[in-house]
């Protein structure tokens, strides 16, 4: 699965080597931010189910979570 950004890039540039060096790290920065919002939703959804992020769910989950979805 594809993020967002991942997707603009290859929809408008074929790729992320395809583009300048400058604008390389503006896509790495909006892939952070938009990183930390999949982040953000995930504990979010976590909390709207009434469990206990602190005891059951932790930074490991998240990062098992996010390299499955969206890592290649």
């Amino acid at each position: 699965m594809k993020t967002a950004v991942e997707w603009l890039v290859d929809e408008h540039f074929g790729g992320i080597e395809n583009c300048t060096l400058d604008f390389k790290n503006k896509i790495n920065q909006a892939k952070e931010m938009e990183r930390e919002q999949i982040e953000d939703a995930f504990y979010h959804g976590v909390e709207l189910t009434k469990i206990r992020v602190e005891s059951i769910i932790d930074e490991a989950d998240f990062e098992y979570y996010y390299n499955d979805t969206f890592e290649q």
